[in-house]
């Protein structure tokens, strides 16, 4: 019933959204048959859709959270069957979970922003970051994401951020990402990494660590390396405003095809420079891939679809 319910949407959904063309005129063909008939009919045409998946989102954003029910409402008319949403610290991790059990369609990744996992080091240090948030120490961030392990979906996300972190504090972020990455492969869950300014150095240890079930979101380094990672048979997500993106549009066009997923990272690097992102928005890009690699946006879902699958080990 959920496909069938899932299928049917579809059929406006790729009118609209996509912008595959007019929903059909059912009044002039219906004869005999009853609307529902007719409305089955196409539904079937569609059957073999793959629903698209969001595999990084925020939605426990206080630009998201309060419209949460529209949001999800607005993915899944778009085409979306599947939203990681991604903690960042303990509390948010909880949020996550709770999330989670109020709708199927949120699958939950507990992870520990590669900045928070130093803020409370830094801070005793006399550096500190933008954000005013709590800071954790490292036993208890990561002994959350331990405890409630077996409810994540995956384990993220987390990283190496040389961005906002200075190089003194690098040492104690790699070894909570070790133990992170350590307790994700312990339990067999798929890994979300975030990087910015320290993207090798990462990859040096995921490979050092056998880490295989990757996914890189919204990476920021060079094309070159992003093959590299792709190479080693890690997943690269790219997010929903690649259309106006160079980097982006090149990784989609270079990056073998099956080591690529679609993200929004919502709020944030949606398609629309003065817009809030949303889940909604990765059926943009679906069509975006399409233009860019010469085919329909139906063997584009089934690709990512199959991509998801070989590291998620579910269809989204």
């Amino acid at each position: 019933m959920f496909l069938f319910g899932f299928h049917v949407r579809r059929v406006i959904s790729r009118h609209i959204t996509v912008g595959v063309g007019p929903i059909p005129d059912f009044s002039r063909s219906l004869g005999h048959r009853s609307l529902l008939g007719a409305v089955l009919s196409v539904a079937m045409r569609y059957s073999c859709a793959m629903p698209l998946a969001d595999v990084h989102a925020h939605l426990t954003h206080e630009r998201l959270l309060p419209q949460l029910d529209a949001v999800l409402d607005r993915a899944e008319r778009a085409g979306v069957g599947s939203i990681i949403c991604n903690g960042l610290n303990p509390v948010d991790n909880q949020r996550v979970l709770e999330l989670s059990q109020r709708y199927p369609i949120i699958k939950p990744a507990f992870g520990w922003y590669p900045v928070d996992a130093v803020l409370a080091d830094m801070r005793r240090g006399g550096d500190d970051y933008p954000d005013q948030r709590d800071a954790w120490e490292a036993d208890e961030a990561i002994g959350w994401v331990a405890e409630h392990v077996d409810r994540a979906f995956a384990i993220g996300e987390i990283g190496l951020d040389g961005y906002w972190v200075k190089e003194p504090y690098w040492d104690a972020q790699e070894a909570a990402f070790r133990r992170l990455v350590a307790l994700a492969m312990d339990a067999d869950k798929a890994i979300i990494i975030h990087t910015r300014k320290r993207e090798r150095r990462a990859l040096e240890i995921l490979l050092e660590m056998g880490a295989k079930r990757v996914d890189w979101h919204c990476f920021g380094g060079k094309v070159k390396l992003a093959r590299t990672i792709a190479e080693h048979g890690h997943m690269l997500s790219i997010p929903a405003n690649a259309r106006r993106s160079e980097s982006f549009t090149r990784m989609l066009q270079t990056l073998p095809r099956e080591q690529l997923l679609l993200e929004t990272d919502c709020p944030y690097l949606g398609p629309d420079r003065d817009a809030d992102n949303e889940p909604a928005n990765v059926a943009r890009t679906a069509q975006y891939v399409a233009e860019l690699w010469g085919t329909t946006v139906a063997e584009v879902e089934e690709q990512f679809a199959g991509n998801f699958e070989r590291l998620f080990r579910v269809r989204p």
